[in-house]
């Protein structure tokens, strides 16, 4: 028997990866476009990952110039204003998935692990109204591995109490390495990996 969920958040909670696809091409304006569509496709592909390891990846495998810590937390920051600000709007959020949550509140432990900046995420919850459904919010730049990992430990959860719903190879790779059930959502190239597939929040049933 289910009892707890851990959501991802860009892409099953809030709709916001063309959000901060944009603000991608916006921080490295002045960049080869050629780059930053390499980038673009790597932000798509990896959607649990952190916006750091995503800088990194633009200067370590595209660019393949060197570059410092400094570097990475600049253009960081200036990612996150850029973000903060659009994702602010409650019209972003996924409203089947905020309406599931809301339903089953009483019923789950929810938990949000997420690629997105801590902090960040928990001010957009805030501001968004929807983090008091949650028993916890993590985000990077602890790997979601890691968090996953660390909710069940702080919790004294079960695994086979226990699914990720998230819409990416690494919310499956992190439910798979932490032993818990993995349900893809908002990604069909995800159902070949997961035989639980959700088509709608509304048809969902534990």
């Amino acid at each position: 028997m289910i009892k707890n969920i851990l959501f991802d958040f860009d892409g099953v909670i809030i709709d916001s990866m063309p959000i901060k696809s944009e603000a991608f091409r916006k921080i490295f304006e002045g960049y080869d476009s050629e780059a930053i569509k390499i980038l673009l496709d790597f932000h798509n592909l990896n959607g649990g990952l952190s916006r750091y390891v995503k800088i990194k990846y633009f200067f370590e495998e595209v660019l393949g110039i060197p570059y410092e810590e400094k570097d990475i937390m600049r253009y960081a920051d200036k990612f996150s204003e850029i973000a903060k600000e659009e994702l602010n709007n409650p019209e972003h959020l996924i409203s089947e998935v905020v309406q599931f949550i809301q339903d089953n509140q009483t019923k789950f432990n929810f938990h949000i692990v997420s690629g997105a900046d801590e902090n960040e995420l928990k001010y957009l919850c805030e501001q968004l109204n929807i983090a008091h459904y949650f028993k916890s919010i993590h985000g990077s730049p602890t790997h979601k591995n890691d968090l996953v990992k660390q909710v069940m430990k702080d919790n004294g959860y079960l695994k086979i109490e226990t699914i990720l719903i998230g819409d990416s190879i690494n919310d499956f790779e992190a439910a798979g390495v932490n032993g818990i059930g993995f349900y893809a959502y908002n990604n069909a190239e995800l159902k070949p990996l997961s035989a639980n597939y959700i088509e709608k929040m509304a048809d969902f049933v534990l």
